[in-house]
């Protein structure tokens, strides 16, 4: 082999997505192909002399506008001219030469050849729409697992009154040959009959059958709507031990469908929730700290590829949820039930269902109504216990402070909406920063309705435009760590030369996106993928940017838990060097999309002012 095509070969071997070919395709595409030099002069001459080609920049920096794109400032690594190959237009090739250097020339022939491979295409064609490549997402182990509960089951669920028989509930059941049948009053559910609680009620007790079913039925019973997720059913049935879970209309509050442990079970590759089951059966704190410091060898142990950290986030803020509640349980078990009603709030990561190894605590108490001294003793005994009690289970406390234990953060409904109000009427800077986790919440115990009242008041303060438009500004006001000519800026002050914050310079960008573009059109789920996926076409934002979104904070909290589990740390500073060559492309094409939607939303919410 000549020296040429085996500078080439190499380079080809180190750049995405030639490195998903094999090793004898590479070295005949090498052999064909061309290295230029290009400078400020010659680059119309050589680019003419090479049209119709791929190029792929080995070094040098330029200005490249080709197609019907936007200007693009490229270096080493990056191609240009994919658009004309793949549309099959001779498009005009616009260049700067900021800075000369070695251009790979590939062949139609040779590029057309190696499209045949389906992930060399999606490369290309991603690039070409300005995309994240979708391949390593959509096809994750555990994306099951984030189905929305109505696309899992379309039974419409069996019901009765409650005046029916149990005789008739029983017929009822096998003749539909189900486990399980609601009671209905008024087209809202109060109650389901299993086949549990007749063994149990019934024929155990030796009760009359032609009794009404109201006498045996189980009141209240556990529900998830609709919008919510498979693996939010699997973790409500696995805290509850139940098998049978009603799936209700968000609005209406009707059921729609059921959702059973045999339709889990046919939907699951895996199981990845054995730990919450034993943090769930805990009988005091020491069992509980005992399962939950489980979990980050369960993360090591069982995590190992990509696709496996798409839940681990919200498994992880489950767990906390689940910790949480047991131990204001434990708590009242030894100094009673609260004195007023109450809801534990989580704010941040927690809420969000994004938490890593690495995430602290961030918690608040609500009140019906402002406790006498007496009540707030209780409750400041209750928080001080769940807090330290956390910790001790692994989730850190939090080194601002935002704790339930924190008297500030226990607060009547009341105040809270006036809290809200004042950051409505005031969204300077300063107030922003101070508030903005209190933007990202979910009610994890207690009286749920007082946070479904604070978030009803909320949703209609926050649309406000003013309010809206400082968020927007704010949202743009963190860079991605991309240079002009795409190359990665580096974190400073760091002992690894080549590692990138990407919790603050990435994945909280597309966070605060999602919560600006959720608050501008009511959506009052806290999750970033709930919220993308719940924006309504009226919200102006195109569906494949949306689509694109998602992908891009999957990505990204895909490589940040990797990093955290193969390198047994708790920061968010990734290294590059530990990226593939095309994980490299997607890293940058994710901050180049970022860049674009910071850039839109300051021109929707603040008329272009940043």
């Amino acid at each position: 082999m000549t020296a040429v095509p085996k500078q080439v070969a190499d380079f080809l071997r180190e750049s995405g997505p030639f490195d998903l070919l094999d090793d004898e395709h590479r070295l005949n595409i090498a052999k064909k192909s061309q290295l230029i030099y290009l400078t400020a002069e010659n680059h119309d001459e050589m680019l003419q002399q090479h049209r119709h080609s791929l190029f792929l920049i080995q070094s040098g920096q330029y200005s490249v506008k080709d197609g019907e794109g936007a200007l693009k400032h490229l270096s080493d690594g990056d191609y240009f001219g994919y658009a004309a190959l793949l549309d099959g237009v001779d498009y005009k090739l616009d260049m700067t030469v900021d800075s000369p250097g070695l251009i790979i020339c590939i062949s139609k022939a040779s590029f057309d050849g190696a499209m045949q491979y389906p992930k060399f295409a999606q490369f290309f064609n991603a690039a070409k729409d300005d995309m994240l490549e979708h391949d390593a997402v959509t096809d994750a182990n555990s994306m099951w697992l984030h189905k929305p509960l109505c696309e899992v089951s379309q039974v419409k669920p069996i019901a009765l009154a409650k005046t029916d028989s149990i005789q008739s509930a029983a017929a009822l059941m096998c003749e539909k040959a189900i486990s399980s049948v609601l009671v209905i009053e008024n087209n809202a559910l109060i109650g389901i009959v299993t086949d549990r609680d007749l063994r149990n009620r019934v024929v155990a007790a030796g009760l009359d059958m032609q009794l009404p079913v109201e006498h045996v039925m189980t009141t209240q019973p556990a529900y998830l709507t609709k919008n919510k997720t498979l693996f939010d059913a699997v973790l409500l049935m696995s805290e509850r031990s139940i098998n049978h879970l009603p799936v209700l209309d968000a609005v209406s509050n009707e059921p729609v469908t059921m959702i059973t442990a045999t339709d889990i079970f046919k939907q699951q590759r895996n199981n990845v929730l054995f730990v919450i089951s034993d943090i769930s059966k805990a009988n005091n704190l020491y069992e509980l700290t005992r399962s939950s410091w489980l979990l980050p060898h369960y993360f090591s142990s069982s995590a190992k590829r990509l696709g496996d950290f798409d839940i681990a986030g919200k498994v992880l803020s489950q767990a906390t949820d689940v910790m949480t509640r047991k131990l204001i349980n434990f708590f009242q078990q030894k100094h009673g039930k609260a004195p007023i009603p109450y809801c534990w709030l989580v704010y941040g990561s927690q809420a969000r269902e994004d938490q890593t190894m690495g995430s602290d605590q961030d918690n608040a108490l609500l009140f019906a109504e402002e406790p006498s001294d007496e009540q707030a003793t209780y409750f400041a005994k209750m928080a001080e216990y769940v807090c330290s009690g956390l910790g001790k289970c692994g989730i850190k406390l939090c080194d601002g402070n935002i704790m339930a234990s924190n008297p500030a953060l226990r607060v009547s409904l009341g105040r809270a909406i006036e809290e809200s109000k004042s950051w409505v009427r005031q969204p300077t800077p300063e107030a922003m920063l101070a508030f903005n986790i209190f933007l990202d919440a979910r009610a994890a115990a207690g009286d749920f309705s007082l946070f479904k009242s604070l978030q009803k008041e909320r949703k209609k303060q926050f649309s406000n435009s003013l309010f809206l438009a400082a968020l927007a500004r704010q949202a743009n006001e963190q860079s991605v760590p991309l240079s002009m000519f795409q190359k990665f800026v580096y974190a400073k002050n760091r002992p690894e030369k080549d590692s990138i914050d990407l919790k603050h310079s990435a994945i909280a960008i597309v966070n605060n996106l999602a919560r600006l573009h959720a608050l501008a059109n009511g959506i009052t789920v806290p999750s970033t993928i709930g919220r993308l996926n719940n924006l309504p076409k009226s919200s102006g934002i195109a569906e494949a940017d949306i689509k694109n979104l998602k992908d891009i904070w999957l990505f990204l909290n895909r490589l940040r838990w990797r990093h955290q589990l193969h390198r047994k740390v708790q920061d968010n500073f990734i290294r590059i060097s530990d990226l593939s060559s095309i994980e490299k492309h997607q890293l940058k094409a994710a901050f180049k999309a970022i860049h674009r939607a910071q850039q839109a939303a300051v021109l929707k919410y603040s008329g272009g002012i940043g």
